[in-house]
């Protein structure tokens, strides 16, 4: 049985409060899309504030929807066993991703044949990630603003959405943020799995965790 931990929603909602486009710190998103015979059809990367307003706003929408998700129902936490940590797997992969900000065309290459490899759902689909850095504000115990952030939670934001037109994504039906975001911090052992109300990806979320 898969290890899972309660999700604490103000955390969630300290991203989400974020998420738009006055206020949003994402750096980058890339992503590809795949056609319903499950073949490689082109990629993007691309600096995150170098997209018009309109292009952001669609982003965000979509990154967005994974904390905002209901927490311990659509999006749960998982601990990723000692076996998927291991070197040359997806959460080394991500681990890499993370600390490039995306920018390593041939991490983002090797991401993508692993999903592809297990997810065919007969239907044309994009494959996106966010970088986002969260300063994490210092608070006293009256959690009223102290003064500058003490560190920054730096995390991805996957997303799979249905094609709803030609490199056109709708809102993702599977999803995650790794690391986890536990108590403040980075819980590197964790990711947050986002699930669409009603749609169940075992293949993909067995990928994971």
């Amino acid at each position: 049985m898969k290890k899972t931990r309660q999700i604490n929603r103000e955390d969630m909602l300290l991203l989400t409060r974020r998420m738009n486009l006055e206020r949003t710190s994402i750096t980058r998103v890339a992503g590809c899309y795949v056609d319903a015979d499950g073949d490689f059809d082109g990629s993007f990367n691309v600096n995150f504030l170098k997209l018009t307003n309109t292009e952001r706003g669609k982003n965000l929408k979509i990154a967005k929807t994974i904390p905002f998700a209901e927490t311990n129902k659509e999006l749960i936490s998982f601990e990723i066993s000692k076996e998927k940590r291991k070197s040359g797997g997806v959460w080394d992969i991500l681990m890499n991703l993370r600390e490039c900000g995306l920018k390593n065309d041939a991490l983002m290459d090797m991401f993508y044949d692993v999903i592809m490899e297990k997810y065919h759902p007969g239907f044309p689909y994009a494959i996106m990630l966010f970088h986002d850095c969260y300063d994490i504000p210092l608070k006293g115990q009256d959690k009223i603003r102290l003064g500058e952030s003490e560190m920054v939670f730096e995390y991805i934001i996957g997303a799979i959405c249905p094609l709803e037109g030609e490199y056109e994504p709708g809102l993702p039906e599977f999803g995650f943020i790794f690391p986890a975001f536990i108590e403040g911090g980075a819980a590197l052992n964790y990711m947050q799995i986002y699930q669409e109300a009603g749609v169940q990806r075992d293949n993909l979320l067995n990928l994971f965790v």
